[in-house]
């Protein structure tokens, strides 16, 4: 029974955390999605993760250091803006060095590795009050960032040339959404972990994008099909006693192809 999983403290904070970053997730991600930007969700998640264990290594806040790294590399991200395109191996190198990096941290820091697979994985289950605390701050700041860049980016997002002419910078409006997504991605890896926010971030949005074209509908979709999946998700793991990351990555790609099989029978 539902009421019998929420008589434990954990549990309670676990869809509180879940509910809160895949609201976010699945927001931002529908504009991730949407301007063909879904490998800088992946690139910030590494860059993430040496940040979190560079924070342990000097007595700082995990979470703390990882936003910062994150926002830090979206910012130089946007700034670089389309000079990025068609470098994915000098990409793929500095992932794979901030990854390294990361695991050299964890190892100077501790040996314990249920830290690493917290990191790497995720442990929503090991969600303490003070993260629950700090997740919803960062949430606010997210979805309040996004709301004021809203207009502009989709501007910017569909008619780029049209949004520029019409003097949108639409250089300054990348940079903003990169600190947007990086403050998104910090949430997402406390939930799904370093290598696996994908399933959060775009799955969902990707999943809303092909059963409807109506932007205010595919939001709310993308939004609701990532808590959904991030609810369900631990309640399969509490039955199951599976790690709650592969389930809510499993749901995330089940649902995804459900969406292409209905998309392509409406094509």
């Amino acid at each position: 029974m539902l009421t019998d999983i929420l008589a434990y403290d954990f549990m309670q904070r676990a869809f509180a955390a879940s509910g809160i970053v895949a609201l976010v997730a699945g927001t931002v991600g529908y504009f991730l999605v949407l301007r063909g930007q879904t490998f800088a969700g992946h690139a910030l998640s590494h860059v993430g993760f040496a940040g979190a264990t560079g924070a342990a290594l000097v007595g700082l806040s995990p979470l703390g250091g990882m936003v910062v790294f994150t926002v830090a590399a979206g910012l130089g991200m946007g700034l670089l803006g389309e000079k990025l395109s068609g470098r994915d191996v000098a990409i793929g190198i500095i992932l794979a060095l901030a990854l390294g990096f990361g695991l050299l941290f964890l190892n100077l820091y501790s040996s314990n590795a249920a830290q690493a697979t917290a990191l790497l994985f995720g442990n929503v289950l090991a969600v303490s009050p003070a993260t629950l605390r700090s997740l919803a701050l960062l949430a606010a700041a997210t979805l309040i960032g996004l709301a004021l860049i809203s207009r502009p980016l989709l501007f910017a997002s569909l008619q780029p040339e049209l949004a520029e002419a019409k003097g949108v910078s639409t250089r300054l409006v990348g940079v903003l959404f990169m600190a947007v997504v990086a403050l998104a991605v910090a949430q997402s890896v406390q939930i799904v972990g370093v290598l696996l926010v994908f399933a959060l971030m775009v799955g969902p949005p990707a999943a809303a994008q092909l059963l409807t074209n109506r932007l205010g509908a595919g939001i709310a979709l993308a939004a609701g099909l990532a808590i959904g999946e991030a609810w369900l998700g631990i309640l399969i793991a509490y039955h199951s006693d599976w790690p709650t990351s592969f389930c809510i990555t499993a749901l995330s790609a089940l649902v995804y192809l459900l969406a292409v099989a209905l998309a392509g029978r409406r094509g």
